[in-house]
């Protein structure tokens, strides 16, 4: 068994993919676009029976998977009928070091919010959260060094 994250960008995955792209070194390894696609016609049922109440625009992405380090997570710009809204989880982001710490987190935090400074804690040497300009939550994690 296998769980992946699936993030919904309503209209913006194509920009977030370059985003984390630029500032944690994503790859992307596989993108379709609505357009690459079957047609799909207003008031049709989709999977999990939500009704189309319009095409998406043909350009939207539809389905994309990329990689940050080890971990893959899939994306889309989904219906992009309201905006994205990422409650209830976060991401971790575990990195080597203080310094790749500090720089990832200053990336992520570029346009976001920081929610918790880096800082040491009982359970890390260098820790902190953030919400990216997506409005996704990252947890910046340098794992403390074994004893």
């Amino acid at each position: 068994m296998h769980v992946q994250s699936y993030l919904f960008f309503e209209g913006r995955c194509e920009e977030a993919l370059e985003f984390y792209r630029a500032k944690l070194g994503a790859e992307v390894t596989m993108l379709m676009r609505f357009k690459d696609g079957p047609k799909m016609e207003p008031g049709a049922e989709m999977c999990g029976g939500a009704e189309m109440s319009g095409p998406p625009p043909e350009n939207n992405v539809m389905h994309a998977e990329f990689k940050i380090g080890d971990s893959t997570l899939m994306a889309s710009d989904g219906l992009a009928r309201e905006p994205a809204t990422f409650r209830g989880f976060s991401l971790s982001l575990s990195v080597a070091d203080e310094a790749d710490a500090k720089r990832k987190f200053e990336a992520l935090a570029e346009g976001g919010q920081v929610q918790m400074p880096l800082a040491p804690t009982f359970y890390s040497p260098c820790f902190g959260m953030v919400q990216d300009r997506f409005g996704v939550g990252w947890m910046v994690i340098v794992p403390m060094p074994d004893a």
